[in-house]
């Protein structure tokens, strides 16, 4: 992988860690960054230069920390794309997990425009 490329995905991870303050935006707890996961709410190959802006990403954890839990918070949210956009849990529809960072597919696409 390119040096930039690398530059920009490890940017990406930052911002978005540091904009959710480091705190999954699905179950509420905060996390080191090594288990945290910058997910893409549009994923990469729809959009512009791959995505990685903070306007398409969202802070998910990546570790199960309740019992009785069957996926993890970034698997949860992952369902959409698993699913060609036919299953997700309620509240974690990419329009969802927008609202919840205050952003839209429109504003994350004009974002990756300017990568």
């Amino acid at each position: 992988m390119g040096k930039r490329k690398k530059e920009i995905r490890s940017n990406f991870r930052k911002d978005v860690f540091e904009r959710d303050n480091y705190t999954c935006q699905v179950c509420g707890e905060t996390r080191l960054a090594e288990v945290l996961d910058a997910h893409h709410v549009t994923d990469r190959s729809l959009m512009p230069n791959g995505g990685y802006v903070k306007e398409n990403g969202i802070t998910v954890c990546q570790e199960d920390i309740e019992e009785g839990h069957k996926l993890t918070c970034h698997m949860r949210v992952e369902q959409f794309h698993i699913s060609n956009g036919e299953n997700w849990e309620e509240g974690l529809h990419p329009v969802d997990l927008y609202t919840i960072i205050g952003s839209s597919e429109e504003i994350a696409i004009s974002s990756s425009v300017r990568l």
